[in-house]
């Protein structure tokens, strides 16, 4: 029997165990989707206690604690606390075959330096040993990252914000500090299904664009504003949050047309809305090409699906699910019209669907250019499928269909400064699928070839295909 979670966990073989350790282990890591506040990373602010740092926003708990019969009043009740601590460690041997149950530990080991299994049992002296050292200075946000190696985050951003955070980190950032930058999210510009929020989102616009929106043509200007902006502060990748692509399209009349339309208050019909969406996504994608950024789609995500609990709490809280609407036909029509213009942007195809992979798969393959190594990406697995068998599935899809030499890797998508094992975890996954190939004769025991081709999955490839100004091995 092996020991818990040792220095071997999920490396089966001698070949995984050398790929790990002498290759993985010690990548940096650029994070270049996340939802961590930039305010925190700006301010290196620190945290008043375990649960605020490890409980406060973090849905993927909170959906957890509630499937074991944990009252809502425990999970957002109140300011995270020892409560609801409490209620988490009762939870968390639940969990066996979640990767929270893998998570939590390999938190609880890396920044804590706690090898013992969560519990109610054990949850006070957990508690206590480590809330004596959250108050140390080591452990504020900035720190905890530079902890983990991480050499850049790429937070999500809407194109209304003023970015004060960043510009104020970026003024007084030393060289060995981790690099922040911007990534430019405009899902608010396309959400025409509830226009008086859509009317009051463009009016905050406009106002950090310094544009008057009152047509079309003044919107699209008021993101390219937006995106010069972003752009200055490095930011190098779009992201967008869809059910399914839009590839509706209609003339510039049209589009005209259908936007006075709904700035009058007038609800557009589905086909309208989807040629006005579409438009503004293409536009984006057009401004990408141009300044060499990346787009992130992020496809098949059904949102708050619990209307009272929506309510209450808002968007981001534990109720959205897998889509299973088709996406084939549309996102090949979105790509195809922007290789059209030669303006398809370097591209990462994720989908909250694992019966996608081999849509994304295939697609990509069609707009492969050689104008850069993996322009086209199948995204890393994203939300409800980074656990052991999502990551495999993902990678060994990608090694079928595609190269899976040219995967930038893993993202947190996290909200927690103590999310970074995160990366490990995935890092263990790679090294156990590709040291399986070795150990069974499918390649060869090539240690320098494929030692580096971890180290270009674990780091270097997302490095290269972003080219985040400031980043430093």
């Amino acid at each position: 029997m092996k020991p818990f979670m040792n220095a071997d966990f999920l490396l089966p073989d001698e070949c995984s165990r050398r790929l790990f350790h002498e290759f993985a282990a010690q990548m940096p890591i650029i994070d270049y989707h996340c939802h961590l506040p930039p305010a925190d990373i700006a301010s290196n602010a620190t945290f008043r206690n375990l649960a605020h740092a490890w409980l406060g926003g973090d849905h993927y708990k909170w959906r957890a604690m509630r499937s074991n019969g944990v009252r809502e009043d425990d999970v957002t009740g109140h300011e995270a606390d020892y409560r609801t601590f409490l209620a988490w460690a009762k939870t968390v041997p639940r969990l066996v075959g979640n990767p929270l149950y893998h998570w939590t530990h390999l938190e609880l080991q890396r920044y804590f330096g706690i090898d013992e299994a969560l519990s109610e049992k054990t949850a006070p002296a957990i508690w206590d040993a480590c809330n004596a050292q959250i108050v140390r200075p080591e452990f504020g946000a900035r720190s905890l990252l530079q902890c983990m190696k991480v050499r850049a985050v790429g937070t999500t951003d809407d194109p209304a914000d003023t970015l004060e955070h960043h510009i104020a980190y970026a003024k007084v950032r030393q060289a060995d500090q981790p690099v922040m930058v911007p990534s430019f999210r405009p899902d608010r510009a396309l959400a025409v299904d509830d226009l008086p929020a859509w009317q009051a989102y463009l009016s905050r616009l406009g106002a950090a664009a310094n544009v008057d929106i009152g047509s079309y043509t003044a919107l699209i200007q008021a993101l390219e504003s937006r995106h010069s902006a972003f752009h200055a502060l490095g930011c190098r990748a779009s992201d967008h949050g869809l059910v399914a692509p839009f590839a509706t399209f209609g003339s510039a009349m049209t589009v005209q047309h259908v936007f006075a339309k709904m700035l009058q208050g007038a609800a557009p019909s589905r086909q309208e809305a989807d040629t006005f969406k579409t438009a503004v996504l293409l536009e984006v994608g057009r401004m990408n090409a141009k300044r060499g950024w990346a787009m992130q789609l992020h496809l098949s995500a059904i949102r708050n699906l619990n209307t009272v609990m929506f309510k209450t709490l808002g968007p981001d809280t534990g109720y959205d699910a897998v889509n299973d609407e088709p996406i084939a036909p549309r996102l090949a029509a979105f790509m195809n019209a922007l290789q059209s213009e030669n303006l398809l942007p370097k591209t990462i195809l994720y989908s909250l669907n694992p019966n996608d992979l081999a849509v994304l798969g295939t697609v990509m393959g069609c707009f492969q250019d050689g104008s850069s190594p993996g322009k086209i990406q199948m995204g890393s697995a994203w939300w409800f499928n980074d656990h052991i068998d999502g990551m495999r599935q993902q990678m060994v899809s990608l090694g079928n269909l595609g190269l899976l030499s040219r995967f930038v890797g893993m993202l947190t998508d996290s909200r927690s400064f103590l999310s970074f094992p995160r990366h490990e975890y995935f890092r263990r996954v790679l090294c156990a699928l590709v040291g399986g190939w070795m150990e069974s004769g499918e390649i060869p025991p090539d240690f320098d070839t494929f030692g580096s081709m971890v180290q270009d999955i674990s780091y270097r490839n997302a490095k290269n295909y972003f080219a985040i100004p400031g980043v430093v091995d």
